[in-house]
């Protein structure tokens, strides 16, 4: 030993666990535990348990064997090399507390000990709940090293050690992502007038929306309940929704409503901006995205806020498509795409409540992105053919192709994704992306090396100009499409509604650009009103 009082402290401890008598049936444990965890199986085989629990569990596995994957190369393949060490020797042992193949390799550190702590300090992080109920599991790991005869105190204490610096290290380097649930208020509060019985409120009701509808609640029967003095209009395939809110604000109203899916929701948020009014959603859609990202989780929630006045100002983005002259402008609440995402957000959307969201996302881009065509698109300046172009009002979570949630209403940026299609083997890049989920995403953003070598790409902007160039000659000749005939074929999508560029869409000018606190809606205010 290079320090003479660490050399004595080791013998002393060797001789007092050679000495510990702990039983047959004890002894045997141990010597099973340390041979269980040789090589990660024993972690392997908690993690692959972990992650059946859901994201939270897939979060803590990824994270637990992240970290012992790094404490293991750090230990083995530099701690070893580097101060190496004689192992002690086995003779005052008894056969039958020997591990069955005793160790050669330098004694060290010990990375049966770096592994362990690695992964309960990972785990930890992710479920602290979880973590501390591993912690003994990893400790009899640790100890069953000096039991065994496998190591000095010295080994396992500074392989503990280095484990648990790694994991912490991982922390700092890729913190943990926010949590599922929405910040309540969702934005800044909102001056939004108090209608206790509903007077003065004008709600369009699309009775056609809402397979998914939660609890099967009845937005008429909710609405002519909690706000009984409200006007409520059924809308029918020949109403212009624009022109009934114009009327109603011509006759006094003092806020407008909504019940439908997030397009028809969209299309109330223009008129509301342009009659400065605030906007009661009503979550009559299959999805309700938006409202559930305004912590509008039922008919109920909706209804107290309208009566109490509590609101929030959020942000929206304009969008405005210029193909040959004729122009179409849109307010966007949700998603702005270009490309395989609405049909990744359809698959995925399928299976997320039999498998879970990431299985499901695997799930989707295995299936959706074989047949993505890419599209040749001008973004800022820049030609490339794109899988897929995604821009989220606001940011979204995880950090993937296809994310599913946020947690902000008023971040004033747009989140945009994009998978181009310029690399060899882009698909099958864009695939490993999605399937490493958003810790894996999140780590390779965050290493350099790995970072050069990514497909997907995650950037925050307040806006951006975008060209439509159509699909690729090639692409159209390798797969053609019914009534293709040469021209491109490009669909713009946006808040569950598609925009289908008729005839050539080359030379189509898109802007999508971040309106921040440009919509007054109510919604609770309250973490527990939601």
């Amino acid at each position: 030993m290079a320090l003479p009082a660490l050399g004595r402290a080791d013998r002393a401890a060797n001789a007092w666990t050679n000495r510990l008598a702990l039983g047959t049936v004890a002894d045997t444990a141990l010597v099973r535990l340390s041979a269980a965890a040789d090589r990660g199986v024993l972690w392997a085989g908690v993690a692959a348990g972990v992650a059946l629990t859901g994201r939270r569990g897939r979060d803590a596995a990824f994270r637990g064997y992240g970290s012992l994957l790094a404490a293991s190369a750090l230990a083995n393949l530099v701690g070893k090399t580097v101060f190496g060490g004689q192992r002690p020797a086995l003779d005052p042992l008894p056969l039958w507390r020997r591990v069955g193949r005793p160790p050669t390799s330098p004694s060290f550190p010990s990375g049966h000990s770096a592994s362990a702590a690695a992964f309960v300090t990972g785990v930890a992080i992710e479920w602290p709940t979880l973590g501390l109920a591993l912690a003994p599991l990893a400790g009899g790991v640790v100890y069953s090293r000096l039991h065994t005869g496998s190591h000095w105190l010295s080994d396992v204490v500074s392989g503990a050690a280095l484990g648990t610096g790694v994991a912490l290290a991982g922390w700092a380097l890729l913190p943990r992502g926010p949590g599922t649930v929405p910040d309540v208020p969702a934005g800044p509060l909102a001056d939004v007038p108090a209608l206790a019985d509903g007077d003065g409120l004008f709600v369009v009701v699309n009775s056609a929306a809402g397979s998914g509808r939660l609890f099967g609640e009845n937005p008429l029967t909710a609405i002519r309940t909690g706000l009984p003095r409200a006007q409520v209009h059924v809308l029918t395939d020949g109403d212009d929704l624009p022109a009934l809110y114009g009327r109603a604000a011509e006759r006094g109203a003092r806020a407008f409503g909504i019940s439908g899916g997030d397009g028809t929701v969209s299309t109330a948020a223009a008129a509301a901006r342009a009659h400065d009014l605030p906007l009661a959603v009503f979550p009559g859609g299959t999805l309700n995205h938006f409202a559930k990202a305004a912590d509008l989780t039922s008919m109920a929630a909706t209804v107290a806020a309208v009566r109490s006045g509590a609101g929030v100002v959020i942000d929206v983005a304009d969008l405005v498509v210029d193909e040959h002259g004729a122009r179409t402008e849109r307010t966007v609440l949700n998603t702005f795409s270009v490309g395989v995402y609405p049909e990744l957000v359809t698959e995925r959307e399928k299976h997320e409540h039999r498998l879970g969201k990431w299985p499901a996302a695997v799930w989707a881009a295995a299936r959706v992105l074989p047949r993505a065509r890419p599209v040749r698109l001008e973004v800022d300046g820049r030609t490339d053919d794109y899988l897929s172009l995604f821009a989220g009002i606001n940011r979204y979570y995880p950090q993937s192709l296809a994310p599913v949630e946020r947690l902000r209403l008023d971040d004033g940026v747009l989140d945009v994704r994009t998978a181009t299609a310029q690399r060899r083997g882009s698909r099958v890049r864009t695939f490993l992306e999605v399937a490493a989920g958003d810790r894996g995403s999140r780590l390779a953003r965050a290493l350099p090396p790995v970072r050069e070598h990514l497909v997907v790409r995650a950037t925050t902007t307040p806006g951006f100009d975008l060209r439509v160039e159509g699909r690729r000659e090639a692409d159209r000749e390798t797969h053609p499409e019914p009534g293709d005939e040469g021209r491109p074929q490009v669909v713009l999508a946006h808040d569950g509604e598609t925009l289908v560029l008729d005839g050539d869409a080359s030379g189509t000018a898109v802007r999508l650009t971040m309106q921040p606190r440009a919509l007054r809606i109510y919604a609770p205010t309250d973490p527990t009103a939601g």
